[in-house]
């Protein structure tokens, strides 16, 4: 089967940003600075700025601008500073990564490695590509690799596969905790020291293991997470060639002038915002100072020792907390102040007989859940580490059908576990790792607040009220610091990897976010369902139904605002009011078409894609 990315196998991963301490230093200034500043602006807009005439307009605002201030000193405490992991030489034997008094102390036995591969309904030849990539996989001294295919599609041609590649496979009759379930029993099956966690398009590169497995030298380390990079991204096309292709060749020189003046634009880079470089490179690696990066699956490498002795512990957890919920139902039936003690006992057995014991939890994030297991274990304090570089690729959604699945599932899943086993509540954790996972949590949270921002210059365009007492110089003095120090701080903090296109895609992303959020409220689960590793056809627009909504909407009230405002047909307007929404509508609509222009995407044919590189080289660009 001849796959689309074949011709990105050239692509090299970007290196990770390189660590400034003044870059550092600055930022911490810049993020004081706009904390302070943000304080001060709210609370003058809860003291003196409401619109006491219009607050069912006014008070939405001013509390989703609370919540997105909440947000913003969760994000700047996750980007305070970088504590890489110091790097260590590569283990010879076991007992160099245990601690001396535990029974393998006085091992000298070489590691051993399993590496997983779970697939439900992949191409056996994409699997293929990933076994080819993890059989290259080298280390310094002696070691015991073994990799397997977790097949749960039971598929006669993943498991002739395994026969011809030399690996060993491993299904079950059931898919009960989809993929978590399927590691489950994949662990129940195999005896390796460490586990290498990949998805079915996971491509490892000889460096994973020798480059990683220093900091298992440390006893405490439970798992190691390496950057995810998606080496099938769209390049784009430069803009002249853009223009030339869609008007003609006089159209070029006018992308070429723009561009000396403006810098490279390219059309249809990375549509969907799939680059994982701002998720890994600051936000994870920043959290490498609190112990509080987790884990994300594909690319990760795990002590089995902690994946078991978290997992033993949190069922004994939840054995305990069943059991007591369910004798507090009895005595309060019974109004006796005891349950008699046979019972009781029985009710324990019966309750360890229908309880799942689950080393990787049974849920939509199964990863982040099994980190919050982890790191809450009062027992070990087990520590994780991010790892700067990448050590395999994988494939990106390629079309908003896919992404959108996606999305919604890493959203819900965030949420699920917000709402009905939130880590802040949790023992085991300190705060600076509670407020790590918060800010994850948080921001799922977000589509509420995005909702009233993307509304609100709406409503003042078609309304003339204003949600704020008055859009004077005073206003102006208040918001502006505020606003402009968060940008510097953003631009500062990120220093190295594009953050304009993932703050945009973060707005606009308020209809998938919103509808995990009303799944979770209603009680529903969160499905699991594979995602596809090819471009599905067609277009998508009726999944970006609230988007064209909001963009038409937010185009047409501000022009019906300025020509009410120049004509005096209707309203009171003020020009800083007009000009204040004016900037903020004209960036909710440049998010909102983002996400647009992704639904109707499609990869340029091969010829145009030679004929851009022709184009490029005769212009030189």
């Amino acid at each position: 089967m001849d796959f689309y990315f074949k011709e990105f196998e050239h692509r090299k991963p970007p290196g990770p940003v390189p660590y400034s301490m003044s870059r550092e230093l600055l930022y911490q200034y810049l993020a004081t600075c706009n904390l302070t500043l943000g304080i001060w602006y709210l609370w003058w807009r809860w003291s003196y700025a409401l619109n006491y005439d219009a607050m069912w307009f006014s008070f939405p605002l001013v509390f989703a601008e609370s919540c997105a201030f909440i947000g913003s000193v969760l994000f700047t405490f996750n980007l305070w500073k970088t504590k890489d992991e110091p790097k260590k030489t590569p283990p010879h034997t076991i007992n160099e990564c245990v601690a001396k008094d535990s029974p393998e102390g006085s091992e000298t036995r070489p590691i051993s490695i399993d590496v997983f591969f779970p697939s439900y309904d992949e191409e056996p030849e994409l699997v293929r590509l990933s076994i080819e990539d993890a059989q290259k996989i080298r280390y310094p001294h002696d070691i015991e690799i073994k990799i397997f295919i977790l097949d749960d599609g039971k598929r006669p041609a993943m498991k002739a596969l395994a026969e011809e590649m030399g690996v060993e496979y491993i299904t079950r009759e059931n898919n009960i905790g989809f993929k978590a379930g399927n590691l489950r029993n994949a662990l129940e099956q195999t005896y390796g020291d460490f586990i290498v966690i990949c998805d079915a398009d996971t491509r490892p590169f000889p460096t994973i293991l020798e480059h990683t497995m220093g900091y298992f030298r440390d006893p405490d380390v439970a798992w190691v997470q390496t950057p995810q990079w998606f080496f099938d991204l769209p390049e784009g096309e430069r803009l002249p060639n853009w223009l030339q292709r869609k008007l003609g060749k006089w159209a070029a020189p006018i992308g070429r002038g723009f561009e000396k003046f403006y810098g490279p634009v390219k059309i249809g880079e990375d549509p969907y915002v799939n680059d994982p470089q701002m998720f890994y490179d600051v936000i994870q690696r920043r959290r490498n100072w609190v112990n509080a990066s987790f884990c994300c699956g594909a690319g990760s490498i795990h002590r089995r020792e902690a994946v078991m002795e978290a997992a033993l512990r949190s069922y004994s957890e939840q054995i305990s907390k069943e059991h007591k919920e369910i004798e507090k139902q009895i005595r309060k039936i019974t109004k006796e102040k005891a349950v008699d003690q046979d019972v009781s006992d029985n009710l324990r057995q019966e309750i360890i007989f229908d309880t799942e014991f689950t080393p990787y939890k049974f849920h939509v994030s199964e990863d982040i859940y099994t980190s919050i297991v982890l790191h809450s274990d009062t027992e070990r304090n087990w520590r994780s580490v991010q790892h700067p570089e990448v050590e395999s690729k994988m494939l990106s959604p390629q079309d908003l059908q896919t992404w959108t699945v996606q999305r919604f599932k890493y959203s819900g899943g965030s949420i699920d576990i917000f709402m009905n086993d939130n880590p802040l509540f949790r023992k085991g954790m300190n705060l600076k790792q509670k407020l790590m996972y918060g800010a994850s949590f948080w921001s799922n949270l977000s589509a509420v607040w995005n909702i009233i921002f993307l509304t609100c210059p709406i409503i003042y365009f078609l309304t003339s009220i204003a949600p704020v007492s008055a859009y004077d110089v005073t206003f102006y003095l208040h918001f502006i610091p505020f606003v402009l120090t968060a940008e510097l701080a953003m631009m500062v903090g990120t220093w190295g990897v594009a953050g304009y296109k993932g703050k945009t895609n973060f707005l606009s992303f308020f209809p998938v976010n919103m509808r995990a959020l009303w799944t979770v409220l209603r009680g529903r689960k969160i499905s699991f369902p594979a995602t596809p590793k090819e471009r599905q056809d067609g277009f998508f627009g009726h999944l970006v139904i609230p988007q064209i909504l909001v963009f038409g909407l937010s185009f047409f009230s501000m022009c019906f605002a300025w020509f009410s405002y120049f004509t005096g047909m209707f309203g009171s307007y003020s020009i800083g009011g007009l000009v204040f929404n004016s900037f903020w509508t004209i960036n909710n609509m440049m998010a909102m078409w983002g996400m647009i222009a992704a639904a109707y995407w499609t990869p340029p044919p091969a010829d145009k894609k030679q004929e851009q590189e022709s184009e490029e080289l005769e212009y030189g660009i």
